[in-house]
């Protein structure tokens, strides 16, 4: 019984070892040691063929759907350079403009000025024209008597409404050229004020201002502002010229 319980584990092992190496062995493969930074290196290049050919078939992709990378990168460069341009053309445009706007602005200013001077000599022609009625018309009653006459009255509240402006000739006839002559200046003022008729003497008798005395020999313009109310309305002026307190002049203007 030893000997056959000995034969039968004698058996198993010829057994075992038989199919290890025997011919129905399992096959055996002989390969090349590589080094791990050898395959790290094969791996990146095929990390890199895969995303190069994942690149390639999306532009691919684009191409057949009508989206090409590389027109567009084409188009937006054209884009680019018309901004550019379009960007310098309004950078001339505007320095044209400021250069319009400056000139139109000088212009503006050449006309204002011209446009007062004008007025000006508008004003100073009407004022000759005026000096020359009046010449013409001393000319004229030359021989018809003599004395002192005032010519040309104007008059005029200023915008405020607290002032008259007056103007007017003065001139002298006869004898009394030849000499020197002085009078004193009065204003005597039509008002409505506070709903009533108002009559108002300018200037007041305790105003005895030396410019409201005039001395010529003979003619003079007399210019001028005196005050009025704030409150009143002005409808009439006359000016009077006095000598030794007897009036020798006077002319009425209405406004």
């Amino acid at each position: 019984m030893r000997r056959t319980l000995a034969n039968s584990r004698a058996a198993l092992t010829l057994r075992r070892l038989r199919s290890r190496f025997g011919v129905s062995a399992p096959r055996m493969s002989v390969r090349t040691h590589v080094p791990w930074y050898w395959r790290g290196a094969a791996i990146v290049v095929l990390l890199a063929i895969s995303l190069a050919l994942a690149g390639w078939i999306y532009d691919l992709g684009r191409r057949f759907a009508g989206f090409d990378r590389s027109m567009t990168e084409q188009e937006m460069g054209g884009l680019k350079e018309r901004v550019a341009v379009l960007e310098e053309e309004l950078s001339k445009a505007s320095a044209i403009a400021n250069s319009s706007e400056s000139n139109l602005s000088i212009e503006r200013t050449t006309v204002q000025q011209l446009t007062q001077q004008v007025r000006q000599l508008e004003t100073a022609n009407a004022a000759l024209k005026e000096d020359l009625a009046v010449f013409e018309s001393l000319a004229a009653t030359e021989e018809k008597g003599s004395g002192i006459n005032i010519h040309q009255l104007h008059a005029e509240i200023d915008p405020t409404g607290h002032q008259l402006h007056y103007r007017f000739l003065v001139s002298t006839q006869g004898a009394k050229r030849e000499k020197e002559t002085k009078v004193r200046l009065g204003f005597q003022l039509q008002m409505q004020q506070g709903g009533k008729a108002v009559m108002m003497n300018l200037p007041a008798s305790n105003q005895l201002d030396g410019k409201f005395i005039i001395s010529f020999k003979h003619f003079r313009r007399i210019e001028g502002v005196v005050p009025v109310p704030a409150d009143a309305r002005v409808l009439k002026v006359e000016a009077r010229l006095t000598q030794e307190g007897s009036v020798v002049a006077s002319q009425a203007v209405n406004l």
